[in-house]
């Protein structure tokens, strides 16, 4: 059914603010260190990209988030309408943990609307940092592979952005913990890099370096782009039911494909203006490239069993 003049601006207006608010929340993880530079390769045997470059530590961590400015930059992500929107549409309020917590912005948002968020995150000075600047939320240093500080069924839900991709070992043990901490009936909020249509498109032509298990050093491991079936496989073998998918970051994941576009992306992603316009031509944009190109991709699922 077609939308009414209202309802189609109403429509592109929310689109306009929910790529304002992924831009600031981008930038907040920008406004460390740039990302190193990084080597990428095919693994066929698992369909998944693996970046090389500098491996995801505390320490690399740390360093990453050492802004001087670093209570205005979580401040600044009070009310992310990505955060928020896929909140309440499955949670209204309850006990919610965020697992890889990074500087502590969305559980500063989800315990300013009224949600009981706690976080953990394994960079121990970043920790320490959110203590000292926001005493009064629940966040600790804490391993995601072992929650040990948190009983069994403790949550209602569970975000996880941009974690699992970091392990070079795998995410079966950070898995085993959120089915262990959250109740059924719960739900489970996971983003990571993922084998979007281009990239796919892109390893069967061979357009990546072939990956062999002696070719790089374990310590520069970066990060994996998942096979998207497989990761819902393995999260359905553990009683978790997918209710929700959405690729995100069309334009991130076109301009670090396709690398003549670059340039002219790069511009218009880091763009921080306030003009509607640009948020809307960015908005445009990203929602026509989400599924052929997007970088990241988000699933929701129900702890069923």
């Amino acid at each position: 059914m077609p939308y009414s003049p209202r309802q189609f601006a109403y429509r592109i207006m929310s689109r306009i603010h929910r790529v304002r608010d992924l831009t600031k929340r981008g930038w907040l993880y920008l406004l460390g260190q740039q990302m190193p530079s990084l080597e990428v390769y095919y693994d066929e045997s698992n369909n998944r990209l693996v970046y090389y470059g500098k491996k995801a530590s505390p320490e690399f961590w740390d360093n990453h988030w050492n802004v001087d400015n670093f209570k205005s930059v979580v401040e600044a992500s009070k009310n992310d309408k990505f955060i928020l929107d896929n909140t309440r549409r499955y949670l209204k309020k309850g006990r919610i943990l965020e697992g890889g917590c990074g500087v502590g912005s969305n559980v500063y948002c989800l315990h300013y609307n009224g949600y009981s968020a706690f976080g953990v995150d394994f960079a121990k000075n970043t920790v320490a940092n959110i203590n000292k600047y926001f005493p009064e939320l629940n966040v600790a240093a804490g391993d995601v592979r072992n929650l040990e500080q948190f009983e069994n069924e403790s949550f209602e839900g569970y975000w996880s952005l941009g974690v699992i991709e970091h392990f070079y070992e795998g995410y079966e043990d950070i898995l085993i913990e959120m089915k262990r901490v959250v109740k059924k009936g719960g739900y489970v909020f996971l983003t990571f890099p993922y084998m979007s249509p281009l990239r796919r498109f892109k390893a069967r032509f061979g357009r990546y370096k072939k990956f062999e298990n002696n070719s790089c050093e374990l310590k520069d491991f970066y990060q994996f782009a998942l096979d998207d079936a497989l990761v819902k496989n393995d999260f359905e073998k553990y009683g978790f039911a997918l209710k929700y998918r959405k690729p995100f970051e069309g334009i991130k994941g076109l301009k670090d494909e396709i690398t003549v576009f670059k340039p002219i992306l790069q511009r218009l992603y880091d763009n921080r203006g306030q003009l509607s316009f640009i948020y809307f031509l960015r908005s445009l944009l990203s929602n026509l490239l989400s599924y052929i190109s997007s970088h990241n991709i988000l699933f929701v699922f129900e702890q069923s069993r």
